[in-house]
């Protein structure tokens, strides 16, 4: 008996379900932003989570360039902890931690990683976490990584959040975490609540801010620093795989807070540091985040005038002020269908199905950029009202 036969069972029943994915290489359009290459085709790229328009900037590609061929070379060869904590790092967290007007900073391989590592650090058994049922999975797998109890609200729902503090007593230390913007909803969560619930139950709170930085706050700090509740969260998280369009992720908060991921955070200790040329990348892409004003508002004007477009055709789209706007299709034979739909009309947007988003959810969640203008955007949503009527999305 073959051991490993199980594997094309379970991809029969994947693609029964309409779950099954695959891989499909792509690459950026050097003639068009805000669009990408699919085979033989040019289209629009609405999946993206290049909200400013910056992974193409030159700017940022001339500082990993040097970075790569005159200074640091290829990569970094070790942990941080061995001999991959190059100058680069302290450079770019001073600068994380200025930003954020925090203490300090630590940089991470990826976001994944950060909230792998950060949340299985805070917490370990006897303590509980409570985490909106909408977070990350990266959020999920580092609370089932740290073996705290898991104690899931339903998503922003305040009033069951509160009521699971109350009944978590004799935890020994308490979590709230949450996402900032959720990412295949494209809503914000209750900031101002939750800290008010941090302090009346004496929990720390940690925000995954990954959608929101470069997005909202005067510099683009995130939600966090838009809602004016940065001061009273523990530990803020964000990445540089989306507005940043570079890559890698950051964890910000107490100086106490960074020493103890230095010590405790698995996926920093264990894995080899980013390439210097990343981490100098980023360095510039903050720069160009702190002063992309412009970039911000054009967005999310963009946003706004796309999102109502949809609405009033009839689509059924999530509400929010945010670059990430949803359509829900349903069932995922349908969003496929919807998808398949979009790219004959000359646009790139996948169905998101389940596991990744709750069942009958399925969508197609268009991600905006500020490399978009208004017109591409404006004959974008009559094409989109074309493809949902053929899918059935539209009656």
């Amino acid at each position: 008996m073959n051991a490993m036969s199980w594997i094309e069972k379970e991809l029969d029943i994947l693609a029964g379900e309409s779950l099954e994915r695959t891989l499909t290489d792509t690459a950026a359009s050097r003639s068009l932003p805000g669009h990408l290459i699919r085979g033989e085709e040019t289209l629009l790229d609405l999946t993206s989570n290049d909200y400013l328009g910056l992974s193409r900037h030159p700017d940022i590609a001339d500082s990993m360039r040097r970075a790569l061929l005159e200074e640091c070379g290829s990569g970094s060869t070790a942990s941080r902890l061995l001999s991959g904590n190059r100058s680069p790092y302290r450079e770019l967290e001073a600068e994380l931690a200025d930003w954020q007007r925090k203490e300090a900073s630590l940089v991470f391989a990826n976001g994944y990683m950060a909230n792998l590592g950060t949340v299985s650090a805070l917490v370990g058994r006897g303590d509980a976490v409570f985490s909106d049922r909408l977070n990350h999975a990266s959020i999920t797998d580092g609370i089932l990584l740290s073996r705290a109890e898991h104690i899931r609200y339903r998503h922003n729902d305040m009033e069951h959040l509160e009521h699971m503090l109350r009944r978590s007593g004799k935890a020994r230390r308490k979590l709230i975490v949450t996402d900032s913007v959720f990412s295949m909803d494209g809503d914000s969560a209750p900031l101002h609540k939750l800290v008010e619930l941090k302090h009346n139950y004496g929990t720390m709170l940690m925000v995954d801010e990954a959608h929101a930085e470069g997005v909202y706050g005067t510099d683009g700090e995130g939600l966090c620093h838009a809602m004016n509740v940065h001061r009273e969260v523990d530990v803020i998280m964000g990445t540089f795989s989306k507005a940043f369009g570079v890559y890698g992720a950051h964890v910000t908060g107490s100086r106490p807070l960074i020493s103890l991921l230095v010590n405790k955070a698995r996926p920093l200790v264990y894995t080899t540091a980013l390439p210097p040329s990343i981490v100098a990348g980023i360095y510039r892409a903050l720069g160009i985040v702190r002063t992309s004003h412009d970039r911000r508002r054009h967005l999310r004007e963009l946003s706004g005038r796309f999102r109502q477009r949809l609405a009033q055709a009839g689509l059924n789209v999530v509400p929010g002020d945010s670059p990430i706007v949803p359509l829900i299709a349903g069932s995922s034979g349908v969003a496929l269908c919807m998808s398949e739909a979009l790219q004959r009309h000359g646009i790139a947007a996948p169905a998101i199905r389940p596991p990744t988003v709750p069942a009958g959810s399925a969508r197609i969640r268009f991600s905006l950029s500020a490399a978009h203008t208004d017109a591409v955007l404006t004959k974008a949503a009559e094409c989109i009202v074309s493809a949902a009527a053929e899918a059935g999305v539209l009656a």
